[in-house]
C-alpha cells in the first residue's frame, strides 16, 4: 500500500510538472504573438513619423508656392496698371499731335513721336505682365500639386494612428483579430503613403 501511495504521489507530481510545462509552452506560444505585434507596431509608428513629416514639409512648400503666385499676381497687376497709365498718355499724345497737326506741325511731329515712344513701351509692359501671369499660373498649379501630396502623407498618418490604437488594444485584450484590424488599416495607410510620392490615385 504505501508503494501505490509512493507512486501515485509521484505520479501526481510528475504531472502537476507536466502541466506547468504545458501552460508555460502554451503561454510563450500565446504571447510570441505579442512580440511580432511590438515590432510591427514600432514599424508602423516609424512611417507615421515619416508620414508626418513629408505632410508638413508638402504643406509648408504648397504654402511658399501660393505666396509666390501671389507676389506674380501683385507684380502682373502694377505691370497692368502700369501698361495703362502709358496707354492713356499715348492716347492724349496721339490726340494732342492730330489737334496740333494742322496750326503747328511741330509741335504735332513731336506729340506724335511720344506716343509713338509710348506704344513701344506698352507692348514690352504688356509682355512682361502676360509672363507674370503666367508665373501665377504655374506656381498655383504647384501649390495644389504640393496639397494634393500633403493631404495623401495626412491621410496615411491618421490610417497608421488608427493602427497603433488597434494594436495597443489588441495587446491588452490579448485579441489577434483585433491586432489583424490593426495590420489592414496600415495597409491602407502605407497604400497612402506611397501615393504621397507618386499620386497614383
Amino acid at each position: 500500500m504505501a508503494e501505490e501511495e509512493f507512486e501515485t504521489t509521484e505520479f501526481k507530481e510528475r504531472m502537476d510538472e507536466a502541466a506547468e510545462h504545458a501552460l508555460e509552452a502554451a503561454e510563450d506560444r500565446r504571447s510570441k504573438w505579442i512580440v511580432y505585434l511590438s515590432f510591427a507596431t514600432a514599424l508602423i509608428a516609424v512611417f507615421a513619423a515619416i508620414a508626418a513629416l513629408e505632410s508638413g514639409a508638402y504643406s509648408n512648400e504648397a504654402l511658399m508656392q501660393k505666396n509666390d503666385a501671389l507676389l506674380a499676381q501683385s507684380k502682373a497687376s502694377d505691370q497692368w496698371a502700369y501698361y495703362q497709365a502709358k496707354s492713356v498718355k499715348a492716347a492724349v499724345y496721339a490726340a494732342q499731335a492730330a489737334t496740333a497737326k494742322a496750326s503747328n506741325p511741330e509741335l504735332a511731329a513731336k506729340d506724335q513721336a511720344e506716343a509713338n515712344r509710348y506704344a513701344a513701351e506698352e507692348k514690352e509692359i504688356s509682355k512682361a505682365a502676360t509672363e507674370l501671369e503666367s508665373e501665377v499660373r504655374k506656381e498655383s498649379e504647384s501649390s495644389n500639386q504640393s496639397m494634393e501630396h500633403h493631404h495623401r502623407f495626412a491621410f496615411a498618418v491618421t490610417m497608421f494612428q488608427i493602427s497603433i490604437a488597434l494594436s495597443a488594444v489588441a495587446a491588452l485584450s490579448r485579441q489577434k483579430p483585433v491586432w489583424f484590424a490593426g495590420l489592414a488599416v496600415s495597409l491602407l495607410g502605407l497604400i497612402c503613403f506611397a501615393d504621397g510620392f507618386w499620386l497614383y490615385f
